[in-house]
């Protein structure tokens, strides 16, 4: 583990890193053969079904992440009643996502894909917040969540106004999502106030594997004979990511109280 002074500094360096790497890299347009994904079957009326449905994890662990957090037995797991606002914000995120990514997927577009990517930005970006928080500094973590959440939004809209100029330009959104991974990485070797940090292992996991299904979406299609396609996986690998997280709000208790108690 590192001291919060290293952390804050390990944060403000990968800061500089992705903001660097944004203004250097090649302009990124968005490949029109992102939206030809394996698997267009149509079941009950609804087009690229298993795509769609598959977003049903995210609304239910949204839904379920909002009623821990209002509900009493949610007071336990956080040290200030204000730590639970980013995890309001993801939750709300997750739920978004389940109708935004549906959406997209009904009829795969750069105009819907928007909706897909707005409130992936909204998961992110507070969970940044959250171990800013619950790391370095409370007071600090929920000063930089609105300017997170701004940053993460506007790098959607960036993109959505690039592409019908013939400029699209994917940079800025790519440097948000690597910087959100990166900055909870080295969190993570700060002495948390929480326990259960190794769930995070498990949480991380799920995340790579989503990017491998999604990456591998015709080969995994391909593979299994047609039986679910990588883009499926990656929705559910992602889901179980969010659950995973709810899972460890709800068991997690700080060490200032097993240390009281013991």
């Amino acid at each position: 583990m590192i001291s919060k002074r290293a952390g804050a500094w390990t944060l403000v360096s990968i800061t500089l890193g992705c903001a660097v790497a944004f203004l250097l890299s090649p302009r990124i347009p968005q490949p029109q053969a992102y939206h030809d994904f394996a698997d267009h079957r149509a079941r009950l009326g609804i087009t690229n079904f298993n795509d769609v449905v598959s977003n049903l994890p995210f609304a239910i662990v949204g839904i379920w992440g909002w009623a821990f957090l209002a509900s009493k037995s949610s007071r336990a797991q956080f040290i200030q009643h204000r730590e639970r606002w980013p995890y309001f914000l993801m939750f709300l995120g997750l739920l978004w996502t389940a109708f935004g990514s549906a959406y997209y997927h009904l009829a795969p577009e750069n105009a819907r894909l928007v909706w897909d990517r707005l409130p992936m930005t909204i998961v992110f970006m507070p969970l940044v917040a959250a171990m800013i928080m619950e790391r370095l500094d409370v007071a600090w973590g929920l000063r930089l969540l609105p300017i997170f959440m701004a940053i993460g939004i506007v790098s959607v809209i960036q993109w959505r106004i690039s592409e019908p100029r013939g400029v699209g330009d994917l940079r800025f959104y790519a440097a948000v999502q690597l910087y959100s991974v990166f900055a909870v990485l080295a969190l993570l070797f700060v002495h948390p106030r929480y326990t259960r940090n190794s769930d995070f292992a498990w949480i991380l996991l799920c995340y790579v594997l989503a990017k491998v299904f999604e990456t591998a979406d015709r080969t995994i299609f391909r593979l299994d004979g047609g039986f679910v396609s990588g883009h499926t996986l990656k929705h559910l690998a992602a889901g179980i990511a969010g659950y995973l997280i709810l899972r460890m709000l709800q068991k997690r208790r700080p060490y200032a109280e097993l240390a009281s108690s013991s």
